[in-house]
C-alpha cells in the first residue's frame, strides 16, 4: 500500500484545523504557508474532505475552513479513505491471483491479517490523539513530519 501525496498534505491540513478547533475558521493561505504545501493544492484537498462532511467553510472576511466534528470523534483512517480510497492492497486482480492452495493460504493469513491490523491502528488513532502529540512535541522542541 502506497500512501499518496494527497493523503499526507491532506493529514497534515486536517491537523491544521484539528489544532485550531473551537477558535473559529482556519485560513486555508496560513495553513498552506505554514506546511509550505501549495494554496492550490490543498485547495483541491479539501473538496473531498467537504464532500464527506469532515470539513465546512465560512465565507467572508473572518471565513476559513473548520472541522465539522469533536476532533476525538475523527479518525485518520476516515480521512486516509477519503482522500485515498479503500485500503484495500489485498485484492484480485492485483498480483494476488493463483490457482495454488499455498498461494492461497499465504493471501489469506499473512497480507489480509497485514491489512487488517494496518486499518485498525489508523481506526485507532483520532485527531485528538495527533493534537495531543504534536502539542507534547511542541512544548518539548520535538519537530516530526506526517
Amino acid at each position: 500500500m502506497k500512501i499518496t501525496t494527497k493523503t499526507r498534505y491532506g493529514l497534515r491540513l486536517i491537523l491544521n484545523l484539528a489544532l485550531s478547533y473551537g477558535r473559529g475558521p482556519a485560513l486555508l493561505s496560513k495553513i498552506a504557508k505554514r506546511e509550505n504545501i501549495s494554496q492550490k493544492y490543498l485547495g483541491q484537498i479539501i473538496i473531498p474532505l467537504k464532500v464527506a462532511g469532515v470539513i465546512s467553510s465560512v465565507r467572508g472576511a473572518k471565513g476559513g475552513y473548520m472541522l465539522n466534528n469533536l476532533p476525538s470523534k475523527i479518525t485518520v483512517k476516515d480521512i486516509v479513505e477519503i482522500l485515498q480510497g479503500n485500503l484495500d492492497f489485498v485484492k484480485e486482480g492485483n498480483g494476488f491471483t493463483s490457482g495454488s492452495k499455498t498461494f492461497f493460504c499465504i493471501r489469506h493469513l499473512v497480507w489480509k491479517k497485514l491489512q487488517e491490523n494496518i486499518s485498525e491502528t489508523l481506526r485507532d488513532i483520532t485527531l485528538e490523539d495527533l493534537v495531543r502529540e504534536y502539542s507534547q512535541n511542541e512544548k518539548n522542541g520535538v519537530m516530526y513530519n506526517i
